[in-house]
């Protein structure tokens, strides 16, 4: 076997005892399993059940690629007995008790998304109609997203988003086999205006570098939205390659502009790169309009900020997750946010298989993953349309984010949202962030007919 054969089908599909667990996939056909179930994709026949992982391995969001799939292979590990449970044993739903899912061990296979839709749904059909997967998950950008979520959709297999932030996934482009556990631009938006306006004022001129896809546009507009809502002025939106890697060209007309706030519509690689530059161009260090020139970074990672190094102290942004909240903190103006036990657990497993704390990335689509194994087992079936039904409107704790909800009406995740600060003292090259506020759900709640889309029926596939 090749070696990259190996990456690809993952540690839990190699050897020998492949073949007597391997799903025959019937993406075009129809047949019955067990219990009554008839007609739906991927039917598990054996005593194993196969996942899709599908993650960039390669292109700019590869560095949360590898923590997801990290993640992915903890979770796995987790479902069938292995380890110390992480957050299982946190998990307000108690139906996973190390016995795989419905009492089939958990295999699975991986693609590279290589942060591309096309290469995405490629990779994504692969494991539908040659490995057998009856669920896939991951990627990092919202395009990506959105194009999975559709195949998933015409394939029936449930798709559980991993890191996608774009309003579009569970907004304009929402389908019902489709489930997202992280939150959106509209949320960050909600969240980071209010902070942003009591540090740096409400008389503020914004210059906006945007990625130019779906999570860029939304995540703009969000920004945009709520930051002039408390009185800021959009002097520029300037939309930039998802491919770009030297920002330099887009930095300068910055400083010509008039605006005294840099907004960085990018993730990943390109934040890295994009800040680098604003920081070499001496942004940081200017006086605009008798102001401090400040940078704003909406959606923030551990990662990213890892990658950026120095250049993040001081600068606010919003998470989904921090592994911070493992121990506890104070914040800045004097809140103390105790301990959350599913965060500790789940930042020990991983810690101590991997040697470093685990990214956001990471930490939503280990919650998809048991997400999707409970919906499941409380289902009774492997069916789609039962999982979906088990996962609509479901309420949960024990995962890290607090009380959460998934809201039935767009299979959105709805739950408290972290504003953070790059540290000014870090102590390590993994205490980068600091948490400045938990923004309560109720702030970042919102109507789900505003971003248009139709969930439309649960597609079975067969």
């Amino acid at each position: 076997m090749s070696k990259s054969d190996i990456s690809r089908r993952g540690v839990l599909r190699t050897g020998a005892a492949v073949g007597a667990g391997l799903a025959t996939p019937t993406i075009f056909t129809s047949q019955v399993w067990g219990g009554g179930h008839t007609g739906f994709t991927n039917a598990p026949q054996g005593d194993t059940v196969t996942l899709g992982f599908n993650v960039p391995q390669s292109g700019a969001y590869a560095d949360e690629g590898a923590d997801e799939l990290r993640a992915y292979e903890l979770a796995v590990e987790h479902l069938n007995g292995g380890g110390d449970g992480g957050m299982l044993n946190t998990f307000s739903s108690k139906t996973i008790d190390g016995t795989g899912i419905l009492g089939k061990k958990v295999e699975y296979v991986t693609g590279d998304t290589q942060t591309k839709s096309d290469a995405a749904r490629a990779s994504a059909r692969s494991m539908i109609e040659k490995d057998g997967a009856i669920m896939i998950t991951g990627g990092s950008s919202s395009g990506v997203a959105v194009a999975v979520q559709a195949l998933c959709q015409e394939a029936g297999v449930i798709f559980m988003a991993g890191l996608t932030h774009s309003n579009d996934t569970t907004g304009k482009d929402k389908k019902a086999n489709g489930f997202r556990h992280f939150f959106n631009s509209y949320m960050s938006g909600a969240a980071l205006a209010p902070v942003l306006a009591k540090a740096y004022g409400t008389d503020r001129k914004a210059y906006h570098l945007t990625a130019d896809y779906n999570w860029g546009y939304t995540t703009q507009e969000a920004v945009q939205t709520s930051t002039e809502a408390l009185g800021w002025e959009t002097v520029n939106n300037v939309l930039t390659p998802l491919t770009q890697t030297d920002f330099s060209s887009y930095i300068a007309p910055v400083l010509q502009s008039g605006a005294d706030v840099l907004v960085l519509n990018h993730y990943g690689g390109n934040m890295v790169n994009s800040l680098t530059n604003a920081v070499q161009f001496g942004l940081r260090d200017k006086m605009v309009n008798d102001k401090n020139f400040e940078i704003i970074v909406p959606l923030y990672s551990r990662l990213m900020a890892k990658g950026a190094g120095a250049n993040v102290k001081g600068i606010f942004g919003s998470t989904n997750w921090h592994w911070s909240l493992a121990q506890g903190f104070t914040t800045p103006d004097g809140t103390e946010v105790a301990p959350d036990a599913g965060s500790a657990a789940f930042v020990k497993s991983f810690g101590e298989k991997y040697g470093f704390p685990p990214s956001q990335a990471a930490h939503t689509c280990y919650c998809q993953t048991l997400l999707y194994a409970d919906a499941v087992n409380r289902a009774g079936s492997f069916n789609p349309c039962a999982v979906g039904e088990a996962l609509k409107d479901f309420e949960f704790d024990g995962l890290g984010n607090g009380p959460t909800l998934y809201r039935g009406d767009d299979h959105q995740c709805f739950k408290d949202v972290l504003v953070v600060r790059g540290k000014e003292n870090p102590t390590s090259e993994f205490d980068l962030l600091e948490v400045v506020e938990v923004t309560p759900v109720s702030q970042v709640t919102y109507d789900a007919s505003i971003f248009g889309g139709d969930l439309g029926t649960c597609n079975p596939g067969a």
